[in-house]
């Protein structure tokens, strides 16, 4: 992220996964914007922010906050929080909710656009889902066109090389 100088917008912990990529990334001379709801007593819990940070009033705002300030949506592997995450962001790129305009997708066929989201498959920690969303394909619960837009790989550069994202980065590992 900090070769390409890419931005970085996430849910302002310092912990764990994104702790470690927000301190790289500001440390790296990127920009940082943490979105988080105070909740007193939550330092204990995510840590400080790293970088800049924007209050939000709560987690449907946040999201929305972020869905605005960000070009690209990638979940890294995490728990019950990300993967909440990961759907709506999946489920709001399927309705049309957020189509941004530098790595859209197009179907030759159906001319249909989309908004990609990336998902950071590191030692098949996501294989089961991915099983279980091909499974839904198959079963006609998901379109085969909509299953395009979760792009998946087991590094990062491979991940955002796929996504072909400029700008702004925003990681979706928020639990």
């Amino acid at each position: 992220m900090v070769t390409r100088r890419f931005n970085l917008v996430y849910g302002g912990g310092s912990i764990g996964l994104m702790g470690v990529v927000s301190q790289i990334v500001h440390q790296g001379g990127c920009n940082v914007l943490g979105l988080n709801k105070y909740i007193y007593g939550l330092t204990q819990i995510i840590g400080t922010t790293t970088g800049h940070v924007k209050p939000v009033i709560d987690m449907h705002q946040r999201k929305t906050k972020m869905m605005r300030e960000s070009d690209c949506f990638i979940a890294l592997p995490g728990g019950y929080g990300t993967l909440e995450e990961l759907f709506e962001v999946i489920s709001w790129a399927q309705l049309g909710v957020h189509v941004k305009p530098f790595f859209s997708m197009f179907s030759i066929t159906k001319k249909k656009k989309i908004m990609q989201v990336g998902l950071l498959n590191v030692n098949g920690y996501y294989n089961h889902l991915l099983s279980m969303i091909d499974k839904a394909v198959q079963d006609e619960f998901i379109k085969p066109f909509d299953r395009n837009i979760l792009v998946t790989a087991s590094t990062v550069k491979e991940l955002i090389n796929k996504l072909e994202v400029s700008d702004s980065v925003c990681l979706m590992k928020l639990s």
